[in-house]
């Protein structure tokens, strides 16, 4: 069996080599496509998933690209416009969605006593949709 690396940084184990081939299709998720950003906001960097999907596309993988846009950190315009070109750089994207950020969990974090990061956030609206879709150059909603 051959060995496949995630462009050098993380090897893939023969098991998630199986999983890959058989699979018909992947969803992943982009928390933010910068890495510090992403990094701020999750509590690690983006390379690992972005180095997994340009993976998918070299293995002709078709996938789906799914991004929450939360408004003020996951819908900047140049933010957006290098996930374009991220996107771009994919032969395998298949679709692209873009979830509305919603606080709806909120009370979970209460009810465990932490802190919710994102109190402050408004949930995204279909305007905000819209707007990342005109930059991303998405043609529907």
């Amino acid at each position: 069996m051959w060995q496949l690396t995630l462009l050098g940084m993380v090897p893939i184990t023969e098991k998630t080599q199986e999983i890959i081939h058989l699979a018909d299709l992947f969803l992943l998720d982009i928390k933010h496509i910068h890495p510090e950003k992403c990094k701020n906001l999750v509590g690690f960097s983006n390379e690992k998933e972005l180095a997994f999907a340009k993976t998918l596309s070299k293995l002709e993988k078709p996938m789906w690209i799914r991004q929450v846009i939360i408004p003020g950190i996951t819908d900047d315009e140049e933010d957006l416009k290098l996930l374009k070109d991220f996107l771009s750089s994919l032969q395998t994207v298949e679709k692209v969605e873009l979830l509305k950020y919603h606080d709806m969990g909120k009370f979970k974090w209460e009810k465990l006593g932490v802190s919710y990061e994102l109190d402050n956030i408004p949930p995204a609206t279909d305007d905000d949709i819209i707007r990342a879709k005109k930059i991303l150059d998405i043609k529907s909603y």
